[in-house]
């Protein structure tokens, strides 16, 4: 079944959870155990309704203050779809969370308190989702219970939200507005009759329709090695097979290709999925190919097109979103993992900082503390083969891991 990951974002009491809540308890996706659970704590707090969030907010503190702090991944599943939610945490010292959650979903929801608006955290929360380049979101005003379902603040902020979209620098992205009420259940998974100026779909309906083609960015095709296959059975004695997944763009029989960094040059033979051969392999799909010549390739090796080839650098500048509590600083040395490749690098120089409200960049900056933005030109002590994160957004990312513990301590996107 098609699997479409999804990450919230939205400020504190903006109703995150209680939203994904809902979604789990109208399409009877909650245990019994779990309802039971919601229904007597809810009793107990004395609450007239069930408190949805406790579906989610996993943690003690969570629980206790109402706030989410760490990323929750809930699951689920319909007639069409199954779904992967990362519940984000919405304080801004949580940033790196939300770059966490943001960074491997295919769509995004942005709440929005009907009471409140667009507010400093929607502007950080917009940010992050245009910085990663996530094609389809859902801009949920929330709690339109609150503000007796109207449809003049309904468009106040939706206009007000415009506005902030025309400081984006990513212009492919979808953005779709949807009322709504998470703690009634209105416009979640079934569309009301309490707003019948609104005309679009309910929340899970839209989620329901996004073609899973139109999310993943189209770019050139990426197939990183991951496993040298050589069963040397008797059936299979001298079969030498490339394992991987397909990023950017389709692979197919009779290709030129180039392997990389070798850059030596062969044609595909053959493409296998487990024991079926295949003329075509499209992108994001698990195959094995096999080369006309017998040539050296391992892991860490990526197979392009001829013709087609990405960027070959010992250095490279990339927006970092930092994680770590020890500040980088230039002259740092740590371990750039850009996909299976792991490479030294050094820290040349910090650009400036972003600040993910749209207010501009700072300059002059001597080092990042935990959650900063900024761009920052790396050093590698060995060229790696990349793409810009615009145009490819696997091949234009990577992680930064600490030299001394081996913690991951940021996230980069090429520039």
């Amino acid at each position: 079944m098609e699997v479409l990951k999804i990450a919230t974002a939205g400020s504190v009491d903006d109703g995150k959870s209680t939203l994904i809540g809902r979604i789990l308890y109208d399409t009877k996706s909650l245990t019994t155990d779990k309802l039971e659970a919601i229904e007597k704590t809810s009793k107990q707090r004395g609450y007239d309704y069930l408190d949805f969030s406790l579906a989610t907010d996993g943690l003690v503190a969570e629980r206790e203050q109402g706030i989410t702090i760490d990323v929750a991944h809930i699951y689920f599943s319909t007639a069409k779809k199954s779904y992967i939610i990362a519940d984000t945490p919405g304080h801004v010292e949580y940033t790196r969370n939300m770059v966490t959650g943001a960074s491997t979903s295919q769509a995004s929801i942005i709440l929005i308190d009907a009471r409140k608006g667009v507010i400093e955290q929607t502007n950080r929360h917009f940010f992050i989702n245009n910085l990663l380049r996530v094609k389809d979101v859902v801009v949920a005003i929330n709690k339109m219970d609150l503000v007796d379902y109207s449809e003049e603040t309904y468009n106040k902020i939706k206009a007000d939200f415009e506005a902030l979209m025309s400081k984006r620098d990513y212009q492919d992205q979808k953005i779709t507005f949807i009322p709504v009420s998470a703690l009634k259940g209105d416009n979640v998974v079934n569309k009301t009759d309490k707003m019948p100026w609104y005309k679009g779909q309910a929340l899970l309906e839209h989620l329901e329709e996004i073609d899973k083609a139109d999310i993943f960015n189209i770019g050139t095709p990426r197939f990183p090695v991951q496993y040298v296959i050589r069963p040397k059975t008797e059936d299979f004695h001298d079969f030498r097979g490339y394992a991987g997944k397909v990023y950017g763009g389709n692979l197919s029989v009779g290709d030129d290709i180039v392997v990389l960094p070798s850059q030596t040059k062969s044609k595909i033979k053959d493409i296998y999925f487990y024991d079926e051969k295949y003329e075509t392999a499209s992108r994001r799909s698990s195959v094995t190919i096999t080369l006309e010549n017998d040539i050296n390739v391992s892991r860490g090796d990526m197979i392009v097109k001829d013709g087609d080839l990405p960027t070959i650098e010992k250095q490279f500048t990339a927006n970092v979103c930092w994680m770590d509590s020890n500040q980088l600083t230039p002259g740092g040395k740590y371990v750039v993992q850009h996909g299976v490749n792991k490479v030294l690098a050094k820290v040349d120089r910090i650009n400036h900082k972003i600040n993910p409200d749209y207010s501009g960049i700072e300059e002059n900056v001597t080092g990042l503390n935990v959650n900063d933005i900024a761009s920052v030109t790396f050093k590698l002590n060995k060229p790696i083969f990349y793409d810009q994160f615009r145009n490819h957004r696997t091949n234009g990312s990577f992680i930064l891991i600490d030299t001394q513990n081996n913690n991951t301590v940021g996230a980069g996107f090429i520039q």
